[in-house]
């Protein structure tokens, strides 16, 4: 048999459907108004990096690389969130992927104190 039924196709998917909500799996997916915010706070984070790199005082100031650095983790971590569902998944996950997340933070961070890069010259 190459095609199955509909009723025993519906049937399965609603088995499914029904085995992911008993391991709470079952989340709300956000709807078009969530992701419109979310792609107007992603351009204005945008704007604003691209502002900061054209004032050349900012730039020559000891805040040009933290500010560009946050306002880049502050996008990224959006990004995760929303666009890879990071929000709605298990905290398993969360935890596996943010953790490996801080080490790599903290030890960019450190090679930028490392090398100078947050010391005025």
């Amino acid at each position: 048999m190459a095609h199955e039924p509909a009723e025993h196709a519906s049937s399965d998917s609603l088995a499914s459907a029904e085995a992911h909500a008993a391991a709470g799996e079952v989340h709300e997916h956000p709807n078009w108004s969530t992701y419109k915010w979310v792609a107007l706070i992603l351009t204005v984070i945008t704007i604003v990096e691209v502002w900061v790199y054209y004032i050349p005082a900012f730039v020559a100031s000891r805040l040009f690389v933290p500010a560009l650095l946050t306002m880049s983790a502050v996008k990224f971590v959006i990004v995760v969130l929303f666009y890879m569902h990071l929000k709605y998944d298990h905290k398993l996950f969360k935890a596996l992927f943010t953790g490996p997340l801080m080490i790599a933070m903290a030890t960019l961070i450190s090679l930028l104190f490392l090398f100078g890069k947050f010391v005025k010259r």
